[in-house]
């Protein structure tokens, strides 16, 4: 079991490593589940895209592509997160940058953990869920 983070094409900016670490071990076993392999790279909005457009055949930019490889009750996979989204994002709904920046990294923890977020209905439970794990953070 491991969490690891990398920054691919982006200078490296300041994250509490072991907190976030035991964070989303944390979210992970609140819902019932046991923490593998989770990585999450770090990226600009291009780098995002390219991936976007190759693996999900999408043309737009998106602040999180999240890729699957649960097994059982053993949570794993791959978040890339556009770091150039959650700046904007952060500007638009006027939080700080690690606020939003912890915001996609539970959203894409609660995707590995099987939360939608396609319609309305799992869109209000998915921002339900990621504001009750941001203030275990």
């Amino acid at each position: 079991m491991s969490i690891n983070f990398y920054f691919e094409d982006i200078e490296e900016f300041q994250l509490d490593l072991p907190r976030s670490k035991q964070w989303i071990k944390n979210t992970i076993s609140k819902e019932g589940r046991k923490p593998g392999d989770i990585t999450f790279i770090f990226c600009d909005d291009d780098y995002l895209l390219d991936i976007n457009k190759q693996y999900l055949d999408h043309d737009y930019y998106t602040d999180i592509i999240t890729f699957d490889y649960v097994e059982g009750d053993q949570i794993a996979g791959d978040i890339f997160i556009s770091i150039d989204r959650v700046k904007e994002n952060a500007a638009t709904f006027g939080v700080s940058f690690s606020n939003e920046l912890n915001r996609i990294l539970i959203h894409g923890v609660l995707h590995l953990l099987g939360y939608k977020d396609k319609d309305a209905e799992e869109k209000k439970l998915m921002t339900s869920k990621e504001d009750e794990y941001l203030l275990n953070y």
